[in-house]
Protein backbone atom coordinates (compact mmCIF):
# COMPACT_ATOMS: atom_id res chain seq x y z
CA UNK A 1 0.00 0.00 0.00
CA UNK A 2 2.68 2.44 1.01
CA UNK A 3 4.42 1.84 -2.65
CA UNK A 4 1.05 2.21 -4.51
CA UNK A 5 1.01 5.58 -2.42
CA UNK A 6 4.37 6.55 -4.29
CA UNK A 7 3.17 5.60 -7.38
CA UNK A 8 -0.62 7.83 -6.95
CA UNK A 9 1.81 11.28 -5.63
CA UNK A 10 3.62 11.05 -8.57
CA UNK A 11 0.62 10.43 -11.22
CA UNK A 12 -1.74 12.75 -9.21
CA UNK A 13 1.28 15.52 -8.23
CA UNK A 14 2.38 15.46 -12.18
CA UNK A 15 -0.28 17.73 -13.04
CA UNK A 16 1.73 19.93 -10.67
CA UNK A 17 4.69 19.25 -12.44
CA UNK A 18 3.67 20.01 -15.82
CA UNK A 19 3.49 23.79 -14.51
CA UNK A 20 6.15 23.87 -12.49
CA UNK A 21 8.80 22.08 -14.27
CA UNK A 22 7.27 22.38 -18.02
CA UNK A 23 9.15 24.76 -19.52
CA UNK A 24 12.75 23.12 -18.62
CA UNK A 25 10.78 20.47 -20.41
CA UNK A 26 10.02 22.17 -23.53
CA UNK A 27 13.08 23.90 -23.58
CA UNK A 28 15.52 20.48 -24.00
CA UNK A 29 17.58 20.31 -27.09
CA UNK A 30 17.55 18.39 -29.78
CA UNK A 31 14.04 19.35 -31.16
CA UNK A 32 15.34 18.81 -34.53
CA UNK A 33 16.37 15.35 -34.16
CA UNK A 34 14.25 13.10 -36.02
CA UNK A 35 13.18 9.27 -35.55
CA UNK A 36 13.35 7.13 -31.99
CA UNK A 37 16.67 9.36 -31.10
CA UNK A 38 14.78 12.26 -30.39
CA UNK A 39 11.80 9.67 -27.75
CA UNK A 40 15.16 8.48 -26.14
CA UNK A 41 16.53 11.44 -25.58
CA UNK A 42 12.99 13.17 -23.86
CA UNK A 43 13.55 9.47 -21.56
CA UNK A 44 17.02 10.07 -20.77
CA UNK A 45 15.82 13.46 -19.12
CA UNK A 46 13.28 11.77 -17.38
CA UNK A 47 15.68 9.17 -16.10
CA UNK A 48 17.70 11.73 -15.23
CA UNK A 49 15.12 12.97 -12.61
CA UNK A 50 14.01 9.58 -11.45
CA UNK A 51 17.98 8.96 -10.26
CA UNK A 52 17.62 12.31 -8.13
CA UNK A 53 14.79 11.16 -6.99
CA UNK A 54 16.55 7.93 -6.06
CA UNK A 55 19.49 9.16 -4.37
CA UNK A 56 16.89 11.71 -2.27
CA UNK A 57 14.99 8.67 -1.27
CA UNK A 58 17.45 6.88 -0.07
CA UNK A 59 18.85 9.15 1.95
CA UNK A 60 15.58 9.81 3.74
CA UNK A 61 14.87 6.43 3.89
CA UNK A 62 18.35 5.85 5.90
CA UNK A 63 16.93 8.58 8.06
CA UNK A 64 13.60 6.76 8.67
CA UNK A 65 15.75 3.57 9.70
CA UNK A 66 18.04 5.28 12.53
CA UNK A 67 14.12 5.91 13.80
CA UNK A 68 12.93 2.58 13.46
CA UNK A 69 15.93 1.37 15.00
CA UNK A 70 15.12 3.82 18.05
CA UNK A 71 11.79 2.21 18.32
CA UNK A 72 9.66 5.29 16.67
CA UNK A 73 8.35 3.40 13.91
CA UNK A 74 4.83 4.75 15.31
CA UNK A 75 5.64 7.91 15.69
CA UNK A 76 7.43 8.26 12.01
CA UNK A 77 4.26 7.78 10.30
CA UNK A 78 2.01 9.68 12.20
CA UNK A 79 4.73 12.80 12.00
CA UNK A 80 4.99 12.67 8.72
CA UNK A 81 1.21 12.69 8.05
CA UNK A 82 1.26 15.65 10.54
CA UNK A 83 3.94 17.47 8.44
CA UNK A 84 2.16 16.97 4.84
CA UNK A 85 -0.90 18.72 6.46
CA UNK A 86 1.59 21.59 7.98
CA UNK A 87 2.90 22.08 4.25
CA UNK A 88 -0.07 21.93 2.85
CA UNK A 89 -1.00 24.75 4.78
CA UNK A 90 2.03 26.40 4.22
CA UNK A 91 1.82 26.16 0.80
CA UNK A 92 -2.02 27.62 0.42
CA UNK A 93 -1.05 30.67 2.72
CA UNK A 94 2.53 31.49 3.29
CA UNK A 95 4.34 30.03 0.54
CA UNK A 96 5.54 32.93 -2.37
CA UNK A 97 7.26 30.70 -4.69
CA UNK A 98 10.55 28.57 -5.26
CA UNK A 99 13.49 29.68 -2.69
CA UNK A 100 16.58 27.73 -4.31
CA UNK A 101 17.09 27.22 -8.11
CA UNK A 102 19.28 23.94 -8.41
CA UNK A 103 20.46 25.21 -12.01
CA UNK A 104 21.93 28.60 -10.71
CA UNK A 105 24.66 25.97 -8.62
CA UNK A 106 26.32 26.31 -12.18
CA UNK A 107 27.57 28.46 -14.37
CA UNK A 108 25.54 30.36 -17.12
CA UNK A 109 27.79 29.11 -19.62
CA UNK A 110 27.43 25.71 -18.51
CA UNK A 111 23.47 25.87 -18.24
CA UNK A 112 23.78 27.18 -22.26
CA UNK A 113 25.87 24.60 -23.52
CA UNK A 114 23.63 22.27 -21.82
CA UNK A 115 20.51 23.25 -23.41
CA UNK A 116 22.03 23.47 -26.73
CA UNK A 117 24.43 20.22 -26.56
CA UNK A 118 23.19 17.59 -28.69
CA UNK A 119 24.72 14.86 -26.34
CA UNK A 120 22.41 12.55 -25.17
CA UNK A 121 24.22 12.73 -21.29
CA UNK A 122 23.32 16.76 -21.36
CA UNK A 123 19.47 15.52 -21.59
CA UNK A 124 20.19 12.92 -18.64
CA UNK A 125 22.29 15.76 -16.78
CA UNK A 126 19.39 18.18 -17.08
CA UNK A 127 16.87 15.45 -15.94
CA UNK A 128 19.26 15.02 -12.93
CA UNK A 129 19.51 18.45 -11.91
CA UNK A 130 15.32 19.15 -12.82
CA UNK A 131 15.73 16.83 -9.88
CA UNK A 132 16.30 18.91 -7.42
CA UNK A 133 14.41 21.61 -8.37
CA UNK A 134 11.71 22.38 -5.09
CA UNK A 135 8.76 21.12 -5.28
CA UNK A 136 6.08 20.51 -2.87
CA UNK A 137 4.88 16.88 -4.06
CA UNK A 138 8.41 15.98 -4.04
CA UNK A 139 8.80 16.90 -0.29
CA UNK A 140 5.55 15.24 0.37
CA UNK A 141 7.27 12.09 -1.35
CA UNK A 142 10.42 12.46 0.17
CA UNK A 143 8.30 12.33 3.58
CA UNK A 144 6.58 9.07 2.80
CA UNK A 145 10.09 7.95 1.96
CA UNK A 146 11.13 8.57 5.31
CA UNK A 147 8.21 6.54 6.44
CA UNK A 148 9.91 3.08 4.51
CA UNK A 149 12.48 3.30 6.93
CA UNK A 150 15.50 1.73 4.26
CA UNK A 151 17.68 2.65 2.40
CA UNK A 152 16.73 0.64 -0.60
CA UNK A 153 12.81 1.03 0.18
CA UNK A 154 13.30 4.88 0.29
CA UNK A 155 15.01 5.06 -3.09
CA UNK A 156 12.10 2.69 -4.37
CA UNK A 157 9.19 4.74 -3.06
CA UNK A 158 11.02 8.06 -4.99
CA UNK A 159 11.77 6.09 -7.85
CA UNK A 160 8.08 4.80 -8.16
CA UNK A 161 6.94 8.71 -7.16
CA UNK A 162 8.94 9.54 -10.31
CA UNK A 163 7.20 6.65 -12.38
CA UNK A 164 4.23 8.42 -11.71
CA UNK A 165 5.25 11.36 -12.81
CA UNK A 166 6.38 10.19 -15.90
CA UNK A 167 3.21 10.60 -18.27
CA UNK A 168 2.78 13.47 -18.34
CA UNK A 169 6.79 14.43 -18.20
CA UNK A 170 7.45 12.72 -21.04
CA UNK A 171 4.14 14.06 -22.67
CA UNK A 172 5.35 17.68 -21.84
CA UNK A 173 8.75 17.06 -23.51
CA UNK A 174 7.18 15.74 -26.83
CA UNK A 175 3.97 17.79 -27.13
CA UNK A 176 5.25 20.70 -25.21
CA UNK A 177 2.57 22.33 -22.24
CA UNK A 178 -0.38 20.62 -24.10
CA UNK A 179 -2.73 21.22 -21.21
CA UNK A 180 -4.33 25.15 -21.36
CA UNK A 181 -3.25 27.00 -18.42
CA UNK A 182 -7.43 26.62 -17.16
CA UNK A 183 -7.10 23.04 -16.94
CA UNK A 184 -3.67 23.12 -15.03
CA UNK A 185 -5.15 25.50 -12.48
CA UNK A 186 -8.16 23.70 -11.94
CA UNK A 187 -6.21 20.32 -11.54
CA UNK A 188 -3.60 22.40 -9.17
CA UNK A 189 -6.25 23.43 -7.12
CA UNK A 190 -7.07 19.51 -6.31
CA UNK A 191 -3.56 18.88 -5.60
CA UNK A 192 -3.57 19.77 -1.82
CA UNK A 193 -7.15 17.99 -1.48
CA UNK A 194 -4.88 15.07 -2.54
CA UNK A 195 -1.75 15.70 -0.46
CA UNK A 196 -3.95 15.99 2.83
CA UNK A 197 -5.52 12.65 1.78
CA UNK A 198 -2.11 10.76 1.53
CA UNK A 199 -1.23 12.66 5.01
CA UNK A 200 -4.35 10.59 6.70
CA UNK A 201 -3.35 7.50 5.06
CA UNK A 202 0.13 7.95 6.83
CA UNK A 203 -1.28 8.95 10.11
CA UNK A 204 -3.54 6.01 10.11
CA UNK A 205 -0.56 3.20 9.39
CA UNK A 206 0.97 4.69 12.51
CA UNK A 207 -1.86 4.53 14.51
CA UNK A 208 -1.51 0.38 14.41
CA UNK A 209 -5.12 -0.18 13.55
CA UNK A 210 -4.45 -3.57 12.64
CA UNK A 211 -6.77 -2.81 9.03
CA UNK A 212 -4.54 -4.95 5.90
CA UNK A 213 -2.81 -2.57 3.68
CA UNK A 214 -3.91 0.79 5.91
CA UNK A 215 -3.12 0.55 8.97
CA UNK A 216 -1.68 -3.07 9.66
CA UNK A 217 -0.27 -4.17 13.07
CA UNK A 218 3.38 -2.84 13.31
CA UNK A 219 5.37 -5.79 14.64
CA UNK A 220 6.88 -4.80 18.43
CA UNK A 221 10.45 -5.56 18.01
CA UNK A 222 11.43 -5.76 21.87
CA UNK A 223 8.85 -8.11 22.47
CA UNK A 224 10.06 -10.54 19.49
CA UNK A 225 13.45 -10.64 20.84
CA UNK A 226 12.02 -11.09 24.89
CA UNK A 227 10.00 -14.30 23.07
CA UNK A 228 13.44 -15.48 21.33
CA UNK A 229 14.64 -16.12 24.54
Amino acid sequence: MLFLTAFLTGLFGSFHCAGMCGPIAFALPGKNTEGASYYLGRLLYNFGRLSSYGLLGSILGTFGLGLQLAGLQQGISIGVGILIILMVLYQQYFNKGISLNPFSFFSSGLIQKLFTSKSKFSLYFIGVINGFLPCGFVYIALLGASATQGIWEGALFMVLFGLGTLPMMYGVSILGQFLSSSVRSKLNKLSPYFAVFIACLFILRGLNLGIPYVSPKIADDKQDIENCH
